[in-house]
């Protein structure tokens, strides 16, 4: 089989970009990238020409997300994590860490498990690839639940976790959790010293505590803003902690909806593009449009871009990497590497896999995304493996 050369738009790769560039993926992998086909025998590959103002860019990562096109990761099914797998290239995700939420132990265990069995044998390219687990809750604040169903949130527990992280295969990456709360700091430090993220998020800490978090190993933010102590200022709580902590890694949902434009462009300013994750937290809704859904047991109206509980707190989003990445340019002016920040290098170098994914590198794993010139998503590649192509680009 022939190797796939990608010729014509401009290529986004660690040490700039290359106009009328090429990408060469053979075996899974991204071979070369170079600027200028013409020194290149074309009969030796298949080439894929691309439209006029592409741009080729990493695969995007989605750290923070629960469900698409149906499906949940909690629902505990093979079923439900392949559909997640081969819908999410569509919006130019091709890595995600499997998010659950908070429930019963039972039900933890079982999303955990299956998660575990999935990744072992069920992911294959041409899927977007099941990078790890985010364990959102049930180590959370009360005060600050969310749309975390109340009756199984628990404190911080150092043992629990362990018999969970076994449970899963090592496989959890990150967890959001509650600093303040009792065991807490324990935990946030054991998570560091075994190489797991420690999140801080539902949380109703105070400055003080929030810093104290810091130090005791939290790095990253689950969703500024959203579930949170907020700025005021005579206590600049959770929010203006981590604006002011550049220790912290924030995600941010950029729908327009849980943050207005202006409060996004707050995060940028404060935190630039190498401390900011676009996330989606999106739930089984996403590319099903209006109507009753469920996420935790709890009943989820979606109209238009919103999805709420009955008593219209937010229940997660129905956001789109790709929506998200534009919303992004839209609300800050950032530029195209500003956005692969946010999207692919920020999320790889968290999770310890920057040296296969995240650039567009010799040697990576080809996740290769191309956007036409509306910066909408063409063409997405999955570790090498065509997965997505735009109707309209047939």
């Amino acid at each position: 089989m022939k190797p796939l050369l990608l010729t014509g738009g401009t290529i986004y790769t660690e040490n700039g970009e290359l106009e009328n560039g090429y990408l060469i993926i053979r075996d899974q992998q991204i071979a070369e990238v170079g600027k200028g086909a013409d020194a290149l025998n074309l009969e030796d590959y298949d080439v894929l020409e691309l439209p006029g103002k592409s741009s080729v860019v990493p695969g995007m990562i989605d750290l923070h997300i629960h469900g698409a096109a149906g499906a949940d990761v909690m629902d505990g099914t093979e079923e439900a994590l392949k559909t997640m797998a081969v819908t999410l290239p569509q919006e130019g995700t091709t890595g995600f860490l499997a998010t659950t939420m908070t429930q019963g132990e039972k039900e933890i265990e079982s999303a955990l498990q299956n998660v575990r069995e999935y990744m072992g044998k069920n992911n294959p390219p041409g899927e977007a690839e099941i990078i790890g687990l985010h364990l959102e809750g049930p180590f959370i604040s009360p005060k600050r639940a969310g749309a975390q169903p109340l009756d199984h949130i628990k404190n911080p527990d150092v043992q629990l976790f362990q018999k969970w992280q076994e449970l899963s295969g090592n496989a959890i990456k990150l967890v959001t959790l509650a600093p303040e709360e009792p065991g807490g700091y324990e935990l946030s430090s054991y998570l560091k010293e075994t190489g797991v993220v420690a999140s801080i998020g539902h949380s109703d800490a105070v400055y003080e505590e929030v810093v104290k978090s810091i130090d005791s190993g939290v790095t990253h933010a689950t969703h500024l803003y959203n579930g949170m102590r907020g700025l005021h200022h005579r206590e600049p709580g959770v929010a203006g902690a981590i604006l002011l902590h550049d220790e912290i890694t924030t995600e941010i949902i950029v729908d327009g909806i849980h943050s207005r434009p202006e409060m996004v462009k707050f995060a940028y300013r404060n935190k630039g593009s190498e401390r900011v994750v676009l996330i989606t937290d999106s739930m089984r809704a996403k590319c099903m449009g209006n109507g009753s859904y469920t996420l935790g047991g709890q009943d989820v109206t979606v109209d238009g871009n919103e999805a709420t509980l009955a008593d219209g707190t937010l229940a997660g989003s129905i956001l789109k990497m790709k929506d998200a990445a534009r919303n992004m340019r839209e609300f800050t002016g950032c530029s195209t590497e500003d956005i692969i920040q946010m999207t692919a290098v920020n999320q790889a170098k968290e999770l310890g896999v920057y040296e296969r994914k995240g650039s567009l590198t010799a040697g990576k794993d080809a996740d290769v995304v191309v956007l036409n010139e509306e910066k909408d998503v063409i063409f997405t590649f999955c570790r090498g493996k065509l997965s997505y192509q735009r109707r309209e680009d047939v």
